[in-house]
C-alpha cells in the first residue's frame, strides 16, 4: 500500500485516505510523533485543518480511528482556543510527557469542500484541488454530488441547487473535471471523477447549494427560536443547558443566519426532546463558526437528561448602522435581511421590534434612511402589529405594500437601552439594572471588577468607566437579581454577551447590588488624562469654550477621570479642533464636585466660540513611577481615594507594564521589575490585556489597602524610533510632556549606543543624517546630547544647556540598531536554523530547552525576517553553546513581531545546563525543505 502524506510545516494527517484527513503527526525535533486523543475536540480539529490549507474541521476523532501510530507521542491534553495559526501554538504540557498509549491517537476530519458567501450550510460551492480552492460549474453538479457535499460538511441533506453564480462569481480556476459522486461517499473527495469536463463554464456558472443545516431549532414557531438541536452522525439530538448563555446562543443564531441572540434557555422551555443528548456543558468562545466547534464534554457524552435541554431565541429582525439598540431596521425574509420603507412602519411595529431586541422602550421612529441606505430587497408586505407581539415573525402583514419604497425610505429605529444605572444622579453612574424578559433586575457583586464597568459604560454611550463600586453602594434594588457573575473580557459590546451564570440563578441578595461609574467628560488626543476636554450633553459628545472654562472645572475634570489635580488649562485648540457642537452652557462649578455633571451651569454662553476656541487640558496622571530616576522608570504606584500606593508584584508582567507606560505617555515597556518591601498597597495580581488605557481598568484581585513585600516596577523608554520598526527610525526624546526629534549635527555615536540599549534592541547598525526616516513635527531638542555610550538610558546622559547648530526637522537624526539580530541562530546550516542565542546587556547567551517552545520559536523565526517556525530542536542538532544560559525567559502567544513583546518572567536562571540549549528551525531555512517536505511518499 502506497500512501501519500501532504507535509506543511510541522503537522500531517495520515491514513486517511487523503491529504485532509487522517490521524495527527506533528514535527519535533526532527521526528514525527503522534498527538494524544485525550481532550481532542473540534477546537483543536479546527486549527490542524487551518494550518494544513484545508477546509473546516467536520469531525474530530480519538482512540486510533485512523490506525496507531509509530515513535514517539509528542503532544498530550491539547488545549486549542480554536484561532491559532498552528497546533504547535496550542496549550499543552511539555512536549513528549503524557499518559497515553497508541491506542488514543487523535484524528481529524477536514472538508475538501466549502460553501461561500452564504452561511456555513448554503453557498457557493468550491472544491479543495491540489493547493487551490476551485469553483464548480452548475451543469456539472446535480444531486447526488449535492448529497456528498452537505454530508462532508455535517449540514444535512440537500435543500437547493442553484445555478449561475447565485452566491456570486468565484475567482481563480473552474473545477477541471467532471464529479460522478454516487451520493454515499462520505466526502467529494472520494468521489469518481471524469477526466473532463462536458462543458465550457465560466464564473457565470458556479453552482450554489443550500444544504439543511448542522444545527436547527425546533417547536418554537420559527426557525429562529425554539429547542436546540444538533445533527450528528446522520442523527438529530438535543443539547444539554448545563452551563448554557448568551455566547452560546450568539454562535447558533449566527450559524442560522437569523440575528442576534436575544435570550437562552436551559430546562426544555420549547419541550423536552428526543432522541440522544449529542453535546453538554457547551463552551463557546462566541466567534466560532458552527455550534461542533465550541468545546463540550464529548459527542454524546454528558450527565443530563431531557427536562435540561437547552433553548434559544435569535431575533428575526435587526438594527444596522446605530448601536445594540439605535439603527436601520432590517427584518429577516427567507434567507435574506431586507429593509422595511418608513411609510409602512409604524409605532406599534417599533414596540415590537424594541421588545425582540431585548432593549428597553421605544424612543423615536425616524424616515428617509436616517441611519443610512440599506441594500438588497426592500421587505414586499406591510406588518400590521398590534405592539404586543414578542416578535416581529408573530406579527399579521398584508399581501402587498401601499407605498413604492426605494432605500431612500429605509425606517431607522431608537430604542432604550437594555441596562441602565439608577440612583446615582445620572445616566451615567448608579446601580447597574438589566432589561430580560421584560422585567429590570439587579447585578450581583461577585467578581465585579472595572472590566464589567466597562461594558455597561460602552453599552450606554457613557465615557471611561471610572468606578465599580459592590455593595449596593447605590441602594438596594428590588426584584430579579438577573446575574450573579458578569465575567467580562472587557470589550464585549453588551453586558448580556458576557460570559454569565445562568440568567436568574444567583446566591446574592439585594445588599450586593453592583454598581458603575463612567465619567460623563473626556480628554481626547494625548493621553488618558490630557487632552481636548469633551463633555456628555444628553446623547452626545461636545467640546468646551477656553473662555467658559477655569480652574474650578478643571479640577473637577481631573477628580472624575481618577487623575490627579490640574496641571495646565490650555486654550486656543491646543489639543486639535473638534466637530459637532460645542457646550451651550457656562459651566460654574465649584472645585469640590465629584463630577462635571454636579457642577451648576449658566443658562447660555458668555462668548460666541468656534472650533478654534476649544480648551484642552492636561492634570496630573493616575499612575505614577517614583525612585527611578525619571518619571517614566520606577515602582508603581497609582492615586485612588485621594491616596497614593503602591501595586503589589505578583503575576506583574509585560503586559502590565505596557499599559501603565502607555497612561505615563512614555515609549514602550523596556522591562518590567519587582522591587521588595513591605509596603502599604493597593492592587494586587493585575492581569491586563494590554490594550487597556489605564492601569486601574485592568483586572485585580480589588481595591484593598494591604501590606505587600513585592512591588511592582517598570522602566519605560525615554527614546522611541519613528518610522520604519520598533528598531529603527527617527529618533525622537521625551521632553516633559511631548516627543522632540534630534538634531543630526548632535547625535553621535555614543548617543546611538544608548538608545539602542535602552530600546533593547542590540547595537548601533547606522545613524543617518538629513531625515532620512522623514521629517517630524513639533519641536526639534534643545539640549546637546553628550552621552559616554555605556548608560542605560537617553535620561541619564549629560546635556549641554544649549545646541552647537541651528537644526530644522530637514536635519532630524535617523538610527538603525541591529534589533532583529539580537537573537540569531548559530550553528545552523544558515541563519534561519541553529542554536537560539539571545543578547542581553551587551552578552550573548543560549536558551534552555525546557523554557523554550514553538510559541517563542514563531516569534523568533518571523523577527528574523525566516517566515514560520518548523521545528524546536536540542542541543544534539547544534550542538552546546558557551557562556551564560538566558532560561525561562519568554511567555509568548504566538502572534508578537518581536521577542521583547513576549512578557519575561526573568532572565537568568541556571538550572539548566548547556546539554539543554534549544534549537529551531524556521521555514525560511535550507533545512526546512528536508524537514518538513512538500510531499513525500513512502510504502506501508
Amino acid at each position: 500500500m502506497v500512501v501519500m502524506v501532504a507535509v506543511y510545516g510541522s503537522v500531517r494527517l495520515v491514513d486517511g485516505g487523503s491529504r485532509c484527513a487522517g490521524r495527527v503527526e506533528v514535527l519535533h525535533r526532527g521526528q514525527w510523533g503522534t498527538v494524544c486523543g485525550d481532550d481532542w475536540d473540534m477546537s483543536d480539529a479546527a486549527v490542524v485543518c487551518r494550518e494544513l490549507g484545508c477546509g473546516e474541521a467536520v469531525n474530530a476523532l480519538g482512540k486510533s480511528h485512523f490506525g496507531s501510530g509509530s515513535g514517539p507521542i509528542w503532544m498530550d491534553d491539547v488545549d486549542c482556543s480554536g484561532s491559532e495559526s498552528r497546533l504547535k501554538n496550542c496549550r499543552s504540557p511539555v512536549w513528549g510527557k503524557h499518559d497515553c498509549n497508541e491506542t488514543h491517537n487523535s484524528g481529524v476530519i477536514c472538508s475538501g469542500a466549502r460553501l461561500v458567501l452564504g452561511s456555513r450550510c448554503s453557498g457557493r460551492v468550491e472544491v479543495l484541488h491540489g493547493e487551490s480552492w476551485a469553483t464548480v460549474c452548475d451543469a456539472d453538479f446535480n444531486q447526488q454530488d449535492a448529497e456528498v457535499v452537505c454530508r462532508e460538511l455535517g449540514c444535512g441533506s440537500p435543500v437547493e441547487i442553484l445555478g449561475a453564480a447565485a452566491f456570486g462569481r468565484g475567482e481563480g480556476l473552474v473545477w477541471s473535471e467532471e464529479l460522478q459522486c454516487r451520493g454515499n461517499e462520505s466526502q467529494i473527495h472520494f468521489c469518481p471523477k471524469s477526466s473532463s469536463l462536458k462543458h465550457n463554464c465560466s464564473h457565470d456558472n458556479d453552482v450554489g447549494l443550500v444544504c439543511s443545516g448542522s444545527v436547527r431549532l425546533v417547536d418554537g414557531d420559527s426557525r429562529c427560536a425554539g429547542r436546540v438541536e444538533v445533527l450528528y452522525r446522520g442523527q438529530w439530538g438535543s443539547v444539554c443547558g448545563n452551563n448554557w448563555d448568551m455566547r452560546d446562543a450568539a454562535v447558533v443564531c449566527r450559524e442560522l443566519g437569523c440575528g442576534e441572540a436575544v435570550d437562552t434557555y436551559h430546562e426544555s422551555y420549547f419541550g423536552s426532546g428526543s432522541g440522544p443528548i449529542w453535546m453538554d456543558n457547551v463552551h463557546c468562545s462566541g466567534s466560532e463558526s458552527t455550534l461542533r466547534n465550541c468545546e463540550s464534554a464529548g459527542w454524546g457524552k454528558h450527565n443530563c437528561d431531557h427536562s435540561k435541554d437547552a433553548g434559544v431565541i435569535c431575533s428575526g429582525v435587526r438594527v444596522v448602522g446605530g448601536s445594540h439598540c439605535s439603527g436601520r431596521v432590517e427584518v429577516l425574509h427567507g434567507e435574506s435581511w431586507v429593509t422595511v420603507c418608513d411609510a409602512d412602519f409604524n409605532q406599534q411595529d417599533a414596540e415590537v421590534v424594541c421588545r425582540e431586541l431585548g432593549c428597553g422602550s421605544l424612543v423615536e421612529v425616524l424616515g428617509a434612511a436616517a441611519f443610512g441606505r440599506g441594500e438588497g430587497q426592500v421587505w414586499s408586505e406591510k406588518l400590521q402589529c398590534r405592539g404586543t407581539e414578542s416578535q416581529i415573525h408573530f406579527c399579521p402583514k398584508s399581501s402587498s405594500l401601499k407605498h413604492n419604497c426605494s432605500h431612500d425610505n429605509d425606517v431607522g429605529l431608537v430604542c432604550a437601552d437594555s441596562v441602565r444605572l439608577v440612583d446615582g444622579g445620572s445616566r451615567c453612574a448608579g446601580r447597574v439594572e438589566v432589561l430580560h424578559r421584560g422585567q429590570w433586575g439587579t447585578v450581583c457583586d461577585d467578581y465585579w471588577d472595572m472590566r464589567d464597568a466597562a461594558v455597561v459604560c460602552r453599552e450606554l454611550g457613557c465615557g471611561e468607566a471610572i468606578d465599580a463600586p459592590r455593595r449596593a453602594r447605590f441602594g438596594s434594588g428590588s426584584g430579579p437579581i438577573w446575574v450573579e457573575y458578569a465575567n467580562c473580557a472587557g470589550s464585549e459590546s453588551s453586558l448580556k454577551n458576557c460570559r454569565s451564570y445562568d440568567w436568574g440563578r444567583q446566591r446574592c441578595n439585594h445588599d450586593e447590588d453592583a454598581g458603575a461609574v463612567c465619567a460623563e467628560v473626556r480628554l481626547v488626543g494625548r493621553s488618558h488624562c490630557s487632552g481636548r476636554v469633551e463633555v456628555l450633553h444628553g446623547e452626545s459628545w461636545v467640546t468646551v469654550c477656553d473662555a467658559d472654562f477655569n480652574q474650578q472645572d478643571a479640577e473637577v475634570v481631573c477628580r472624575e477621570l481618577g487623575c490627579g489635580s490640574p496641571v495646565e488649562v490650555l486654550g486656543a485648540a491646543a489639543f486639535g479642533r473638534g466637530k459637532g457642537q460645542v457646550w451651550p452652557e457656562e459651566l460654574q462649578c465649584r472645585g469640590n464636585e465629584s463630577q462635571i455633571h454636579f457642577c451648576p451651569k449658566s443658562s447660555s454662553l458668555k462668548h460666541n466660540c468656534s472650533h478654534d476656541n476649544y480648551v484642552g487640558l492636561v492634570c496630573a496622571d493616575s499612575v505614577r513611577l517614583v525612585d527611578g530616576g525619571h518619571r517614566c522608570a520606577g515602582r508603581v504606584e497609582v492615586f485612588y481615594n485621594r491616596t497614593w500606593r503602591s501595586v503589589c508584584g505578583k503575576n506583574w508582567d509585560i503586559r502590565d507594564a505596557a499599559v501603565v507606560c502607555r497612561e505615563l505617555g512614555c515609549g514602550e515597556a523596556v522591562f518590567k521589575n519587582v522591587q521588595f518591601g513591605p509596603r502599604s498597597a493597593w492592587m494586587d495580581d493585575v492581569n491586563c490585556s494590554g490594550s487597556e488605557s489605564s492601569v486601574k481598568h485592568c483586572r485585580s484581585a480589588g481595591w484593598v489597602e494591604q501590606i505587600c513585600n513585592r512591588l511592582a516596577g517598570v522602566i519605560c523608554s525615554g527614546v522611541r524610533l519613528v518610522g520604519r520598526s520598533r528598531c529603527s527610525g527617527r529618533v525622537e526624546v521625551l521632553h516633559g510632556e511631548s516627543w522632540v526629534t534630534v538634531c543630526d549635527a548632535d547625535f553621535d555615536q555614543q548617543g546611538a549606543e544608548v538608545v539602542c540599549r535602552e530600546l533593547g534592541c542590540g547595537s548601533p547598525v547606522e545613524v543617518l543624517g538629513a531625515a532620512a526616516f522623514g521629517r517630524g513635527e513639533g519641536q526639534v531638542w534643545s539640549e546637546e546630547l553628550q552621552c559616554r555610550g555605556t548608560e542605560s538610558q537617553i535620561h541619564f546622559c549629560p546635556k549641554s544647556s544649549s545646541l552647537k547648530h541651528n537644526c530644522s526637522h530637514d536635519n532630524d537624526v535617523g538610527l538603525v540598531c541591529s534589533g532583529h539580530t539580537q537573537a540569531r541562530l548559530m550553528n545552523g546550516s544558515d541563519s534561519c536554523s541553529g542554536r537560539v542565542e539571545l543578547q542581553y546587556l551587551s552578552e550573548w547567551g543560549t536558551v534552555c530547552d525546557v523554557s523554550w517552545d514553538m510559541r517563542a520559536a514563531s516569534v523568533l523565526c518571523a523577527q528574523l525576517k525566516c517566515g514560520s517556525s518548523v521545528a524546536v530542536l536540542g542541543s544534539d542538532w547544534f550542538g552546546e553553546g558557551s557562556g551564560r544560559i538566558w532560561a525561562d525567559v519568554f511567555d509568548c502567544q504566538g502572534n508578537e513581531t518581536h521577542l521583547l513583546k513576549c512578557p519575561i518572567s526573568s532572565w537568568s536562571r541556571t538550572a539548566c545546563s548547556h546539554k539543554q540549549d534549544a534549537g529551531v528551525i524556521c521555514s525560511g531555512s535550507s533545512l526546512a525543505s528536508h524537514e518538513g517536505g512538500v510531499r513525500l511518499s513512502g510504502g506501508m
